[in-house]
C-alpha cells in the first residue's frame, strides 16, 4: 500500500466511527425534525445545536448529554424528559415545559428563559452564567423553604 493511500485511509476510519457513536438512534432524530414530536425517543448525545424546536413534544425523552446550544425551544414540552448535563447554551427557552424533568448538570450559560415551567424538576449542578432568567424557579442558593 503506498504511503498517501495509507494516509487517507487513517483519516478517513476515524471519521466513521465517529459518525456511528453520534447517530445513536437516527430514526429518532429524523422524526423530531420533521414532525416535531418525539416522544420518550432516544436522543442521547445528539447535536441539535440552533435547531428550531418552537413547540416540540418531547415528553419523556431521553437528551442527556445532548447539545441543544443556540436552540430555540420556545413553548417545548420536556415534561418527564431527561437532559442531564445537556449543553442548552445560548437556548431559547420561553414559555418551556420542564415539569419533573431531570435538568442535572445542565449548561444554561446564557439562555434566556422566561415564564418556563420547571415544577417538580431536579436541577443539581446547574450552570446559568450569564443566563436570563426571568418568571422561572430557578435561582441561586439552597434548597426551597418548605411550605
Amino acid at each position: 500500500m503506498n504511503t498517501k493511500a495509507l494516509v487517507n485511509f487513517s483519516l478517513i476510519i476515524p471519521l466513521l466511527f465517529t459518525a456511528a457513536v453520534r447517530a445513536e438512534a437516527p430514526a429518532h432524530v429524523q422524526q423530531l425534525l420533521e414532525t416535531n414530536v418525539c416522544q420518550s425517543c432516544d436522543l442521547r448525545g445528539v447535536n441539535l445545536s440552533s435547531a428550531h424546536l418552537i413547540g416540540a413534544d418531547l415528553r419523556g425523552a431521553n437528551l442527556s448529554g445532548a447539545i441543544l446550544a443556540g436552540a430555540n425551544l420556545e413553548g417545548a414540552d420536556l415534561s418527564g424528559a431527561n437532559l442531564e448535563n445537556a449543553n442548552l447554551t445560548n437556548a431559547f427557552l420561553t414559555n418551556a415545559v420542564f415539569k419533573d424533568a431531570d435538568l442535572d448538570g445542565v449548561n444554561l450559560a446564557y439562555a434566556r428563559i422566561y415564564d418556563a415551567d420547571v415544577s417538580g424538576a431536579s436541577m443539581k449542578d446547574l450552570i446559568i452564567t450569564n443566563a436570563e432568567i426571568f418568571n422561572t424557579n430557578i435561582g441561586v442558593g439552597g434548597e426551597a423553604p418548605q411550605r
